[in-house]
């Protein structure tokens, strides 16, 4: 006879140990086998579908593992045993540790808060005063407490959007929790987002919930800033350091740059098809400034948050639209017609 029971943890004499996969086997599969088995008022023991290679027999396994079936006295058959007494074996000791998590995650709270005390009156936090200075690996995790702190509004200013999937999808499972939460929430991107798929994937996934995203055309640096009273921003020259600021006057200076910027913002999905052309004039007019003031592609592309060889692509046209062969002869055409790169409706 085959040993049905699995490995488990036992805690104070309770099953304990039942995993999420176990569960889904029990939802997926092992349901439909213990209805049959009702339905047919027992199950032979050598049925075919609990043989050692049956696709079946992991429920199996599991119904008898939870005490569903049980073997007559003939040792023929599989009978069927009442669910609730089951029930009780794998749901109560779930809530028993359910609540024991909750007490330790209050006795933890506890304890960092008088450490929090602690920090208050320590020198370290004095000498810190109101900036905080994070390195590399240090930010992300900084960052998603914060974020779980917040309790009011999110504004984020995100440029040069190239992010993997996994950082979108972390990204989204963190904002999407603070919009449950009821937070208010605010992005702000540049208008080359609207090219990027894992962007489009992001902004629909948190305007289901209640964000509003927009996009601009001009550079700006990546923002946070969390209910008006902390931002996050990058440290000069150093994407690799984030300073994390308190102080309530730079705050809110951030906080109206933030709001002016998004002022002049336009909506990532209303009229699509209209904005983009909106935007793709926006642009154009963006690059005729950028060549006029003598920019270095590079820093002309990092303007516009888009790629050196989309920036190329930019000028490319600007040529064959002037009939220019080189920058010079543009720049010229451009300035005998009185061209700046401020009207977004010129042609």
């Amino acid at each position: 006879m085959p040993n049905h029971g699995r490995r488990r943890v036992w805690n104070h004499g309770a099953m304990a140990g039942y995993q999420p996969e176990d569960r889904e086997l029990f939802e997926r599969e092992a349901t439909g086998l213990y209805e049959q088995v009702l339905a047919e008022a027992g199950l032979s023991a050598d049925d075919p579908r609990i043989a050692e290679n049956s696709p079946t027999r992991r429920a199996f396994d599991l119904l008898v593992e939870l005490g569903l079936l049980q073997l007559d006295g003939g040792r023929t058959t599989w009978r069927p045993l009442e669910p609730s007494h089951a029930q009780s074996r794998v749901v109560t000791p779930l809530g028993t540790e359910g609540a024991r998590l909750i007490e330790e995650s209050a006795r933890w709270a506890s304890a960092f808060a008088g450490l929090n005390q602690s920090w208050r009156r320590s020198p370290a936090a004095t000498d810190s005063g109101p900036f905080l200075y994070l390195h590399g690996e240090a930010i992300n995790p900084y960052l998603t407490t914060l974020v779980a702190e917040a309790q009011e509004e999110l504004l984020t200013a995100q440029p040069q959007t190239r992010r993997n999937a996994k950082a979108v999808t972390e990204a989204a499972e963190r904002d999407v929790a603070a919009l449950k939460r009821g937070l208010a929430m605010r992005t702000l991107y540049q208008h080359s987002a609207r090219r990027h798929p894992a962007t489009h994937t992001y902004v629909a996934e948190v305007t289901r919930h209640g964000a509003e995203v927009r996009t601009l055309d001009e550079f700006f640096n990546r923002m946070i800033l969390v209910d008006r009273r902390v931002a996050l921003i990058p440290a000069a020259d150093n994407q690799a350091t984030a300073v994390v600021v308190r102080e309530p006057a730079i705050v809110a200076y951030l906080v109206d740059v933030f709001e002016r910027a998004f002022a002049r913002g336009r909506p990532f999905a209303s009229g699509e098809q209209r904005v983009m052309k909106e935007i793709a004039s926006e642009q154009r007019a963006m690059t005729i400034r950028m060549l006029i003031e003598g920019h270095a592609d590079a820093v002309s592309a990092k303007r516009l948050g888009v790629s050196p060889r989309t920036y190329a692509g930019y000028v490319a046209e600007l040529k064959d639209e002037y009939d220019a062969e080189t920058r010079f002869q543009l720049g010229y055409t451009m300035g005998q017609l009185g061209i700046a790169g401020q009207d977004t409706d010129q042609s």
